[in-house]
């Protein structure tokens, strides 16, 4: 299983703030994980729509070439600005 939170506009996009799932055959990368969530339909295309969207996994920062295993915590969140 992996956990894979979403906030702010991508969990407004998606509907939900979690989602708990087996590691889908195939998937082995953050980017090929957000390509199949991204395929899942209408506001699930939002993650392939955001510029700049981040990713984390395990709470740290991780590009969409970072290997991915069973147990991993992902979190997709749009760039945050301030001021």
């Amino acid at each position: 299983m992996i956990r894979i939170l979403f906030f702010a506009r991508v969990r407004e996009e998606v509907g939900q703030a979690r989602l708990e799932m087996p590691l889908p055959a195939g998937i082995t990368t953050l980017g090929t994980l957000r390509d199949h969530l991204a395929a899942q339909g209408e506001g699930w295309s939002y993650l392939s729509r955001c510029p700049n969207l981040r990713t984390a996994l395990n709470q740290e920062l991780a590009p969409p070439e970072t290997p991915l295993r069973e147990g991993d915590e992902v979190a997709f969140f749009p760039p945050v600005t301030g001021g």
